[in-house]
Parts: structure tokens; C-alpha cells; sequence
């Protein structure tokens, strides 16, 4: 079996991420974090100021390249020449990302620029419609959920390790915004594809449930 698409869908903070790079990395296959290029717009728009106009934003996403280069566990974020991963994983990035999102016009822009990323197969792709829309023909579809709580749990966490100063309550609020956002949205709103295997970790470890998957993955893949 060659071309094989692993897609990977889930709300914020339930660890698409973090599973779906150690999926990537042991079955040596590419990783495309499509969050990643919906914060990327997010983060030009703030630096414009046109966050809240949706006209602006769409004009600012039309002609842009939006590519991902994944190396040693870190996914580089370019826009045309100019690097972004430093600066798309804040609070505020955090907050709008969702708004950005839900706009059709750069949904559909970043759908085309990931499906053509997808073409090259053997990809473990990550976001919140990658069964459903930039891959509804992925070989295996996975949903991954857990709880509000240990979801802010994990994101403020992630926070610390960065020294950015936000409570725990201010997480979990955000992460709330975002799923009332994602699955509320007319374009491409998150949702469990009906053929996707789904896993709760709200009380499993990461390793634990990186196994249960790759057990799936090797089922439904005939992997060794």
C-alpha cells in the first residue's frame, strides 16, 4: 500500500499533536499540523489589526503560501520566506485562532495548500477537519477527545514550560470559546467522521494511548 494518509481530527488541547508526531515518527511518515497554518494567518492578522474584518483578512490570505517543514519534533511555520514558529503558539494566537478558522474563504485557501501537501502519501495530518474535509479519503481516520478540564489542564501546562503568564481558568474559558466556535461554524465545523475510530484520554496517559492507536494503526493497515 502506498500514498497511505493517516488523518487525525479532535478539539483543542485533546493531544492530536503530541500522538500524532509519535505516529509520524515511528512509522517514519510525514507530519502536517494543519492548526499550525490557521494560527499563522491568525498571528499576520493581529499584526495588521484586522483580526475582527473578515474582508481584510481574505484579501491578506489570497496570494499567500503557506508551507510546514517538520524537523527534530518542531514544526517550522513559513509564510512565503518569512518564518512564523516562534510566534503563532501565544495566548493571544490562542484566543482568535478559532474566529480565523471558521472563515470560508481561508478554509478553503489552507484546504487546497494541505491537500496538496497530502499528495506527496504517507502522511499523519492533524487538525479539526482532516477526516471529514482535507482527507475524507484518509485510510484511517482517528478522533481524538478528552474533558474540558484535563484539556486546560494540559494546555496550561504547556504555558508554563513557556513561561507565558495565564491562569488556569483563563485556559479553560479559551478552550471553551474555541469548541463552541469549531463546532458551531458553517465551514467545515468539527465533528467525528462516522467511519473515524475515537479515543477518550482523559484518563489515559499519553503512552497509553499512543498504543491503543499504533494497535489500530497496524490493524487497519496490515503494519507489522
Amino acid at each position: 500500500m502506498s500514498k497511505i494518509i493517516i488523518a487525525i481530527d479532535g478539539p483543542a488541547g485533546s493531544g492530536k499533536s503530541t500522538i500524532a508526531k509519535m505516529v509520524a515518527e515511528r512509522l517514519n511518515y510525514t507530519y502536517l499540523d494543519t492548526g499550525a497554518m490557521y494560527r499563522a494567518i491568525t498571528y499576520l492578522a493581529l499584526q495588521n489589526g484586522i483580526v475582527d474584518d473578515e474582508k481584510a483578512v481574505n484579501n491578506l490570505v489570497e496570494g499567500l503560501e503557506v508551507t510546514l517543514n517538520f524537523e527534530e519534533g518542531l514544526t517550522h511555520v513559513f509564510v512565503g520566506d518569512d518564518e512564523l514558529t516562534e510566534h503563532i503558539r501565544t495566548p493571544e494566537v490562542n484566543s482568535k485562532v478559532s474566529e480565523i478558522a471558521a472563515m470560508p474563504f481561508v478554509r478553503k485557501e489552507l484546504v487546497r495548500m494541505q491537500q496538496s501537501m497530502g499528495k506527496v502519501g504517507n502522511v499523519v495530518a492533524e487538525g479539526r477537519d482532516t477526516t471529514t474535509v482535507v482527507f475524507p479519503d484518509a485510510d484511517l481516520k482517528i478522533y481524538l477527545d478528552a474533558s474540558v478540564e484535563v484539556r486546560a489542564e494540559r494546555r496550561h501546562k504547556e504555558y508554563l514550560e513557556k513561561d507565558v503568564t495565564i491562569s488556569l481558568e483563563e485556559v479553560k474559558e479559551n478552550i471553551r470559546k474555541r469548541d463552541k466556535i469549531d463546532s458551531g461554524r458553517k465551514a467545515s465545523p468539527l465533528k467525528k467522521a462516522e467511519n473515524a475510530i475515537e479515543v477518550d484520554s482523559s484518563d489515559i496517559s499519553v503512552e497509553d494511548e499512543f498504543v491503543i492507536l499504533l494497535e489500530n494503526i497496524k490493524k487497519k493497515l496490515n503494519f507489522n
